[in-house]
């Protein structure tokens, strides 16, 4: 009698990158059927932006897929991004907010779309190459934990997906660092064993924000104020910058005072869409901080918080923040306090949770 020892089929997403060929080596060397899947989600030259980076990519991951020898589908979900992510980006930064493009695509696009076409494929599991680990815990739970390479760590990304659907995915790399992910592809002639890593808007790339900003909101020239209300010099758009920024020549524009002497590190401090000014300060100026904020359109991954202490992330990679965390019953918003306050922190922003490893959830930062 024979017996098949087959792993179940999955459909990996493979964007041509080295992570994403590194985890569908991976599931191959342990037995699975597996299915590569390319998502074309945004074309540049519809926007102006140059030749179509999508197809220099979708070459890579042809390359890889045919050296592992698995089939490569491409799927089109252009409409389905350009509606949920970059129309949803437009309209929150024409609000004065900071969204996450790279949040939404992973909540609205990539897993949910993925998932439903693995379905139809009849594949167990949805792949990803995430820096990110899927655990089940005693209680039957499934939770996302933090990646070992804390520097590499996506968890961020990721803080809105449901427990439903971190239950059909599997994250290979979540135990590897990023130098021992190049090492194995470099082992296994991978062309792409030292491309670079995608950076900025996930699936557009490295972008000037403001020029891009530019396609669907007009520039409205306003005043770009001091602490005091003193005005410094101007801005051709509120909308286009954010809490924290850097202002100078060097980052769009001058800010003066007094006779003509140019200003040195002073940043983005308030925005006031509807006075269309900017309120700029000196790095260390108590305007630049905050210590206390609220949490709209919280999500949480398998239950509420217990503990009013909570680790906070409010960036990608940044400081893991101690923080208390609490329900205003009267707002019915969640609030959230710093041990330590902070620069650079904006409304729309995403604000994650974490209790040690394991990543509770998160939402955006509102202020009241």
């Amino acid at each position: 009698m024979k017996y098949n020892f087959m792993k179940p089929k999955v459909l990996i997403a493979m964007s041509g990158g080295v992570d994403s060929s590194v985890a569908a080596l991976i599931l191959k060397k342990q037995g699975y059927d597996v299915i590569g899947a390319f998502m074309k989600n945004f074309s540049h030259e519809k926007y102006g932006m140059g030749k179509c980076k999508w197809k220099e990519e979708r070459d890579f991951a042809i390359k890889i897929a045919a050296k592992l020898k698995i089939p490569l589908l491409t799927f089109d979900f252009e409409k389905e991004y350009s509606k949920q992510v970059i129309d949803k980006m437009f309209k929150d930064y024409k609000k004065g907010i900071t969204p996450n493009p790279d949040i939404d695509c992973n909540e609205k696009i990539k897993f949910p779309l993925l998932l439903k076409a693995a379905k139809k494929l009849n594949a167990k599991y949805l792949v990803t190459g995430h820096f990110a680990k899927i655990k089940k815990d005693r209680k039957g739970k499934y939770n996302l934990l933090r990646a070992k390479d804390e520097s590499k760590d996506q968890s961020y990304f990721l803080y809105r997906l449901k427990e439903s659907e971190l239950k059909k995915c599997i994250f290979p790399i979540g135990d590897l660092t990023k130098t021992k992910i190049r090492k194995i592809a470099k082992e296994n002639n991978f062309i792409n064993h030292d491309k670079k890593s995608t950076v900025g808007i996930c699936f557009i790339g490295k972008i000037n924000l403001k020029d891009f900003l530019k396609k669907k909101i007009k520039p409205k020239k306003g005043n770009i104020l001091d602490p005091n209300g003193e005005i410094i010099g101007q801005h051709d758009g509120v909308y286009y910058y954010t809490i924290g920024q850097r202002l100078g020549p060097r980052y769009g524009f001058e800010v003066k005072r007094g006779k003509g002497k140019t200003l040195k590190r002073w940043y983005v401090a308030r925005k006031d869409i509807k006075k269309n000014i900017i309120i700029a300060a000196p790095e260390n100026h108590p305007i630049n901080f905050r210590k206390t904020f609220y949490i709209k359109n919280p999500h949480f991954i398998t239950e509420k918080p217990k503990s009013k202490r909570v680790l906070t992330r409010i960036r990608q990679v940044g400081e893991l923040l101690k923080s208390k965390l609490e329900y205003d019953f009267k707002l019915k918003l969640y609030k959230v306090t710093l041990k330590q306050p902070i620069t650079g922190i904006s409304q729309g922003q995403a604000i994650v949770l974490y209790k040690r490893k394991k990543c509770l959830g998160g939402g955006e930062i509102y202020f009241k």
